[in-house]
């Protein structure tokens, strides 16, 4: 079953935000684009490069209005700790959400059971609530938060420009195209 156009699931959880702990639910995820980024386990090695990688790209994608939630299965108080013992993870300004029984990691299908871990899943949401991007990577394959950027641009370009589509490679400001008739056979 495809994810593309259906709507994210309730859920609630909890979370490490700015020095405090919040409420995070789908609600959260609607009037705005959104990013659900999984990932297996805090203290671990390819999980800070990615996080702090986020990090560094934040300001980008908060000019966007996207806001990016991390999600492990971890607790919201495990990632406090990371946060405060880790100079990587202390760049983060995003909410950390703790998934520790798995209901949004099962929500999004990414839930590696025998490990009670999460894939590296990626999940662009836009303003309904409604997922637009999926990405699912093996454990040992980090993912690139420019390349994520340049999908959400894209995502948003095509939201609001209804009858283009942005083709491989596009980046901001380059020429989309128009499916017609007339393009068939053309490309």
């Amino acid at each position: 079953m495809s994810y593309i156009n259906s709507e994210v699931k309730p859920f609630n959880a909890k979370a490490y935000h700015n020095g405090n702990f919040i409420d995070v639910s789908e609600a959260d995820l609607k009037g705005k684009w959104s990013v659900v980024f999984f990932y297996p386990a805090d203290f671990t090695f390819v999980c800070p490069t990615e996080l702090g990688d986020l990090a560094d790209n934040y300001a980008e994608f908060k000019k966007l209005g996207v806001e990016i939630y991390s999600v492990s299965t971890d607790t919201h108080f495990t990632h406090k700790a990371w946060h405060d013992t880790s100079d990587t993870i202390k760049k983060i300004q995003y909410p950390m959400i703790g998934d520790p029984t798995g209901t949004l990691t099962r929500n999004f299908n990414v839930m590696i059971e025998a490990e009670g871990i999460a894939d590296r899943g990626t999940f662009v949401i836009n303003p309904e609530g409604k997922i637009q991007i999926v990405e699912v990577n093996a454990g040992g394959v980090g993912r690139d938060a420019q390349e994520l950027l340049r999908k959400v641009k894209a995502a948003q370009y095509i939201a609001a420009h209804p009858g283009e589509v942005c083709p491989a490679k596009w980046k901001e400001g380059a020429e989309t195209l128009a499916p017609s008739l007339d393009l068939v056979g053309k490309i």
